[in-house]
């Protein structure tokens, strides 16, 4: 039994809620157990230089985690760790494949990832979260024609998978993450290809077999985030 008496395959509780913040083009809090992330995305006209011209948009992520978010105060980051800068490439490459940039004009998305509360999964939760945030910003941009009603493509979601005391676990919180042996990121869009695949072994190295049952237990815990997603859309 898990710390939080879930099944092995069992997701944390999951919150959306829509609009939590009232000047963004889109916006969310996602809540996954304990851990929170607002999820806050903005529009604005024009594109970096060495875009200027192609006649496409760009999309670009930031993520940071709000010095109360973890049990002893984290110093706020005036220069991003290198741990920030890697989360937010993956968060800004997994929801560029929810969008066509060449259908939204010569505009930049920039998708604000901040954690209010750390449990673990931030970067998971991050990329769930914002793929909503940012449907809801594309439908606005579509409403005011700076946008092609083609422009939203398939729904992107991302999910911790491990190995923890040898059993195999979805979701991982930070007690279980702290001590997995294994430990894997997956961001998988709806139409069931992989974006990103992040896996590490801990401790000892892990069979093929194992991971397998890993990404098949990561993708059955995204079709359900797939489905929470598709519902307040």
């Amino acid at each position: 039994m898990r710390t939080d008496k879930r099944r092995n395959n069992e997701l944390r509780p999951v919150k959306i809620t829509p609009g939590y913040v009232d000047y963004p083009a889109g916006s969310v809090m996602i809540e996954a157990g304990k851990t929170r992330v607002l999820c806050a995305v903005s529009v604005q006209l024009g594109v970096p230089r060495w875009l200027e011209g192609r006649n496409q948009g760009w999309l670009t992520a930031e993520y940071a985690m709000l010095p109360g978010a973890t049990h002893t105060r984290t110093p706020r980051e005036t220069t991003p760790s290198p741990r920030s800068q890697e989360i937010r490439r993956l968060i800004g490459r997994s929801l560029r494949a929810a969008v066509d940039l060449k259908l939204i004009g010569e505009n930049t998305i920039t998708v604000d990832c901040d954690v209010i509360q750390a449990d673990g999964g931030t970067r998971t939760a991050s990329i769930t979260g914002a793929y909503v945030a940012l449907a809801l910003a594309v439908r606005k941009m579509i409403a005011e024609k700076t946008a092609s009603p083609r422009a939203l493509q398939a729904q992107v979601a991302a999910i911790s998978v491990g190995i923890v005391g040898g059993d195999e676990m979805l979701d991982l919180c930070y007690e279980e993450d702290s001590r997995a042996e294994v430990d894997f990121n997956i961001v998988m869009t709806s139409e069931g290809k992989f974006i990103e695949v992040q896996g590490t072994a801990e401790g000892e190295p892990f069979a093929r077999d194992a991971m397998d049952r890993l990404m098949n237990l990561g993708r059955d815990g995204i079709a359900e985030l797939f489905k929470m997603q598709k519902a307040l859309l």
